[in-house]
């Protein structure tokens, strides 16, 4: 396919998925990064299998495809992903969002808060969780921290994009900044992968932050320490919902236990693993 002189398909540049040996999704990644090229959607391919590529096109794909041989992911070379129907700017100073963390955005719109909830998201990354949220409750007042700067100026930089104006994001090391704040939702996906994971070795995380992935303790330092601390953030009845690993569920449903939160349940992803432990702080739930 180097050879630029012989017309080169959409069809030919689609069968070269099988180069990407190591990608679970070759397929898929080789039709975004071609659509990405040619500026048209997926359907486009499929519609137009026949279509040749300009010489200047066929060197940007033959570009992308090295890079994603080379294990960057598809979402740092497109610059964007998708998370819950909102596209997203993304860059390497913190996680790419995934669809497991949409499990979290559910389970709070299955709650029952007041109309003009207080809501919280500690560590934001990119702002996922809390522009999904803020789109779809724009009564709500969402409070977005990380204490990475470049990751804030990259949640601002999205909600900009989305025009979403009932959020606010700002630097903080989870509560830090926040000094008596209370809310009636605390919602976080922290850092909860142990340091000697071997998937931290694999795949797109190798590109990602270390800080935005890994914590001391099995990976339950962050979880903890957010369980404890939210007790002074959260107004009587409110709710913490935290996403975790598969296998830590039974772990922080006993510290959400040890530190007095009520309603206790785990919720599974779209893979029926665990993913999200929820819990009530004491008080009266609101009416």
């Amino acid at each position: 396919m180097s050879d630029v002189s012989q017309p080169i398909t959409i069809q030919v540049c689609v069968q070269r998925a099988q180069e990407l040996e190591h990608s679970e999704s070759a397929r898929l990644d080789v039709e975004l990064l071609l659509a990405s090229v040619l500026e048209r959607d997926r359907a486009y391919l499929y519609t137009w299998p026949e279509k040749v590529l300009t010489e200047a096109q066929v060197s940007a794909f033959e570009a992308l495809l090295t890079a994603r041989k080379d294990g960057r992911p598809v979402a740092h070379l497109l610059g964007e992903r998708e998370f819950w129907g909102l596209p997203l700017a993304v860059d390497d100073s913190t996680l790419i969002p995934r669809p497991d963390t949409e499990t979290l955005v559910e389970a709070v719109l299955a709650l029952d808060l007041p109309d003009k909830a207080q809501v919280l998201d500690l560590g934001t990354g990119t702002g996922a969780i809390a522009l999904a949220l803020a789109s779809e409750q724009p009564q709500w007042s969402v409070t977005a921290v990380d204490f990475s700067a470049a990751a804030v100026a990259l949640a601002e930089r999205n909600r900009q994009n989305l025009a979403l104006t009932n959020v606010g994001i700002m630097v903080s090391n989870w509560f830090s900044q926040l000094q008596c704040r209370q809310f009636h939702l605390i919602v976080s996906n922290p850092p909860y992968i142990d340091e000697n994971d071997p998937h931290l070795a694999r795949g797109d995380v190798r590109f990602e932050p270390l800080s935005a992935l890994v914590a001391e303790n099995k990976g339950l330092a962050d979880l903890q320490h957010i369980v404890e601390t939210a007790r002074e953030h959260l107004l009587p009845g409110g709710r913490l919902l935290l996403e975790h690993g598969y296998t830590q569920g039974e772990a922080v449903r006993g510290l959400l236990l040890e530190a007095g939160y009520q309603d206790i349940e785990t919720l599974t992803d779209f893979g029926s693993n665990d993913r999200v432990t929820c819990g009530r702080y004491p008080g009266k739930p609101f009416s």
